[in-house]
């Protein structure tokens, strides 16, 4: 405990005693401490409490520094209560209420047509609804219905061969983000997934000349700077929603292609080579058929899965040959010829 100075001596005298002899000017800071930290010192031992108001009505006279000691004295006891909710007798009790969201519904999965005991193979036609994807102006040509056409003609093709089931994502012109199309494709135990897409390039970028047909199957590296664009492109769909990559959530931005998902890329890329060999006689294709990129709706990790470009629709004569009758039976046929051998092989090596 510090020690006082009084006329040179030292006291170690009671504290009751001290606190009147303190405001009657006899007592002071000890040697080497400051007015001010010795007032804060004897607040926080409780020697400032009443004495000052009362010798003062006795007319005592305090010394210079006693004053700024009386001051202090007469500051009530602190309360912090009034800043937990008021007074503790009239405090009544709370209760916060949040509203929590029902958990989203799934969306309802589409019909699956064709024998119960085949393999299941889910066409997905690219964009739709909101999102009409590319176009050719002069032909009144939009992605989205040019890709319905071609995925309802492949659907009629497997039906009609009788050696898978068909599955459609969307059989009308609906908006589709990329993880709920694969994730269709999923939930229904597909055994194969085809995305059917249609390229589109601005003159600027040798759009006149860019012509044939692709499939991409998914790699985290782009084959080549053409692979990349379109990955790009296609991956922003989902920002019509204003549904950022980032969002996506983790089943989606943290898939790593690992041994667990190197089978499944094996598959994919073995269908894509099966397409081109099958699709070169009936429809134009570029010479480096198969392409591989960071598509985000390829990224089912344990799902084969192809994006099937048949063609630009930036380019006339792709064009016309996307919206005839004849171009779709072609297209649709080359895809029905594939599936089959690659299941067949499947078959084979079980």
């Amino acid at each position: 405990m510090a020690c006082f100075r009084r006329s040179g001596t030292r006291d170690f005298g009671g504290f009751g005693a001290r606190r009147e002899r303190l405001f009657a000017g006899r007592w002071g800071a000890p040697r080497g401490m400051n007015d001010k930290v010795f007032a804060l010192i004897a607040l926080m031992l409780g020697f400032l409490q009443a004495p000052a108001p009362a010798m003062a009505a006795r007319g005592a006279a305090l010394p210079p520094v006693a004053p700024r000691f009386a001051a202090a004295s007469l500051v009530p006891t602190l309360d912090f209560w009034p800043f937990r909710g008021g007074d503790r007798r009239t405090a009544k009790p709370y209760k916060l209420s949040i509203a929590v969201p029902p958990p989203a519904r799934a969306q309802p999965l589409p019909r699956v047509q064709g024998d119960a005991s085949r393999p299941l193979v889910v066409i997905d036609a690219g964009h739709g609804g909101i999102d009409p994807g590319a176009g050719n102006a002069e032909l009144g040509l939009r992605e989205k219905d040019v890709t319905l056409k071609v995925a309802q003609a492949i659907r009629d093709a497997l039906l009609a061969s009788g050696r898978v089931r068909v599955a459609l994502t969307r059989d009308d012109d609906r908006y589709l983000v990329l993880r709920e199309r694969y994730g269709i494709a999923r939930r229904l135990k597909a055994d194969l997934f085809i995305s059917i897409h249609c390229d589109s390039v601005g003159a600027g970028a040798g759009g006149a000349g860019a012509t044939g047909a692709s499939a991409y199957t998914l790699s985290e590296v782009a084959s080549d700077k053409e692979a990349a664009r379109l990955a790009a492109r296609e991956n922003k769909a989902d920002a019509i929603s204003g549904l950022h990559p980032s969002e996506a959530g983790a089943d989606i931005s943290s898939i790593l292609i690992d041994l667990t998902q190197r089978e499944t890329m094996n598959a994919s890329a073995g269908f894509a080579r099966l397409l081109g060999r099958e699709a070169r006689p009936l429809m134009p294709l570029k010479p480096n058929f198969h392409r591989m990129a960071s598509l985000m709706v390829l990224k089912a990790p344990d799902l084969p899965s192809i994006l099937f470009e048949t063609g630009y629709l930036s380019n006339p004569q792709d064009a016309a040959f996307l919206d005839s009758r004849e171009g779709r039976h072609a297209i649709a046929e080359s895809v029905k010829r594939a599936v089959e051998v690659h299941f067949a092989r499947a078959l084979a090596a079980r």
